[in-house]
């Protein structure tokens, strides 16, 4: 089964699977540009070098933007990339790293509350800060969470759509019965 699928229950459907939104990997991508460019340009510089220096020189260039790279680059990008967070028919999970792996789960009806945070920047990328509050302490923020207003909205939907009380038994029976009392008869009775 494919990640989430295998998180799954029985009758359990995927609502919303994303990740944090790209905004996050902006800075570690410009990082790459300038780390590649510094190199490359120190590198045409390093042949100018003597013998055996020259070599010396590309190495130490190389180990350092290598060193550079994966510690700003790709560190955030796998970080993105193993980040999730998904809503089902039935709980809010959220799960992230790569060593060490956190995870909480959230089932949709211990979720008092739903909230959304969004400044100008989120605004122009269409992300930002989702704020759930359920039975525990402190609300849950989830930072930079892609199209923030469809998934309040979603996830609003999905409490409030929920058929079923926190013990499984059907939460709205239905509209009361209509007890109609009949108007006694008129013209009869009293003279």
């Amino acid at each position: 089964m494919a990640y989430p699928d295998d998180l799954l229950s029985e009758g359990e459907r995927v609502v919303v699977h994303s990740h944090p939104h790209f905004k996050m990997l902006i800075w570690p991508f410009l990082v790459l540009i300038v780390t590649l460019a510094a190199g490359i340009w120190l590198a045409l510089l390093a042949k100018d070098v003597d013998p055996p220096w020259d070599m010396v020189s590309l190495i130490a260039i190389g180990a350092v933007a290598l060193l550079l790279i994966v510690w700003l680059f790709l560190t955030p990008f796998v970080r993105w990339r193993t980040t999730h967070f998904i809503v089902t028919t039935d709980r809010l999970i959220a799960r992230e790293g790569v060593v060490k792996r956190t995870g909480i789960d959230i089932p949709l009806t211990r979720i008092n509350s739903v909230q959304f945070e969004h400044g100008l920047l989120d605004r122009v990328f269409g992300c930002g800060t989702l704020i759930i509050e359920s039975a525990s302490d402190e609300p849950l923020r989830f930072d930079d969470i892609p199209r923030v207003e469809r998934v309040h909205t979603l996830i609003y939907r999905e409490v409030n759509d929920n058929p079923y009380d926190d013990y499984g038994r059907d939460a709205d029976p239905g509209p009361e019965p209509e007890y109609r009392q009949d108007p006694p008869p008129r013209g009869r009775g009293r003279r």
